[in-house]
């Protein structure tokens, strides 16, 4: 068994204009004055990281890696969750996703595509460089608008959808293979990957790439009634990242799984801070250590009533109080006996 590491924190949710949340010197200060060990890193946001000199520059990776360990956090990741999300973008969406791209970049669907496709292999570029193995990034969507099967779906829609999802993404998977480094697609919804069935429709359609991986947060899973913990076993040599987020499902007479149009604080499902939700994180930890993950535990804050910093801060502690440093013996050692073959045969009755 191995031993997860962390806590670390993934620094989208507090990127802003003030310090110390505005440059990648404070911002790193300021996480590990938190208690992380670690920071997964947006890579879109300029403010914090240049990818471009980043994917080309050796040197400067060492000198952002060099400025994150003088205050005392690692690298854990880099994401890349918008870049992802518009490698594939249906029609109805084009608008909604256009302020995840460049300026010259909106109003143009295919001119956008390009430049996310390049962004997220420049993030498996800059990965290599900073010596980590793997990234976080959504999968997109083109069969999201017709998740609900009415009016009824033609025949061979979602089929067509998932080939040219994975016709896109293909040439990136084999770009990670190339940087040695595995695409962690956090499975989510909004996107096709958004439950196990979906992640196996893309992967038979990658011929089961190695580099095409998971990232896991339960509470997405949570908000879709789905069993978190035995999705830990079924897809648990595919788990390679991890996000550590609460959530609540409260159902009533008048919302469930849709949320009704309601904005969060007010839906039967919300993402909350760790420890104020319904994820049975003792039980998380157990199966992540009995089943040999040995990757980063990385707070994401997400939280509709909590304000940031405090999530911040609690959660850094709740996770050092989760991860379990696994035993190297096994409990009952003191009893044992001592064995050898003959005395095995003479258990047994085996002449």
């Amino acid at each position: 068994m191995k031993t997860i590491k962390g806590p670390a924190l993934f620094l989208a949710q507090f990127v802003g204009d003030q310090a110390p949340f505005d440059t990648w010197d404070g911002i790193t200060a300021w996480a590990a004055d938190c208690g992380y060990e670690g920071v997964q890193v947006p890579s879109w946001d300029g403010r914090l990281f240049d990818l471009a000199r980043a994917a080309d520059s050796t040197d400067y990776c060492d000198e952002i890696a060099g400025v994150a360990a003088a205050n005392g956090v690692r690298i854990t990741e880099l994401s890349t969750h918008l870049q992802g999300q518009l490698v594939a973008v249906h029609p109805a969406y084009d608008a909604a996703f256009d302020g995840f791209t460049v300026p010259d970049m909106r109003g143009n669907p295919e001119a956008r595509q390009e430049w996310a496709v390049d962004q997220v292999k420049k993030a498996l570029s800059a990965s290599r460089r900073l010596g980590l193995t793997a990234m976080a990034s959504f999968s997109g969507a083109l069969a999201w608008p017709f998740v609900y099967p009415w009016p009824q779906r033609p025949a061979g829609l979602v089929e067509m959808a998932f080939d040219e999802l994975a016709r896109r993404w293909r040439p990136i998977l084999d770009h990670a293979e190339d940087c040695g480094v595995d695409i962690c697609y956090e499975i989510h919804p909004g996107e096709d990957l958004h439950d196990g069935d979906s992640f196996e429709m893309f992967l038979d359609r990658v011929n089961g790439h190695a580099r095409a991986n998971m990232l896991y947060d339960p509470s997405h899973y949570v908000l879709q009634c789905l069993d978190y913990l035995d999705n830990l076993d079924i897809y648990r040599d595919r788990i390679r990242m991890f996000h550590v987020k609460d959530a609540e499902f409260n159902p009533t007479g008048r919302k469930g799984v849709y949320g009704g149009f309601q904005p969060w604080v007010d839906r039967a499902g919300r993402f909350r801070s760790l420890g104020d939700g319904q994820v049975d994180f003792g039980a998380v930890f157990s199966k992540m250590a009995a089943n040999d993950f040995d990757g980063w535990a990385v707070v994401e804050w997400e939280c509709c009533l909590k304000h940031p910093e405090d999530g911040a801060r609690e959660g850094a502690a709740f996770v050092r109080d989760h991860i379990i440093r696994v035993t190297d013996k096994a409990f009952d050692d003191f009893a044992d006996g001592g064995t050898d073959d003959a005395a095995n045969r003479r258990m047994l009755g085996i002449s």
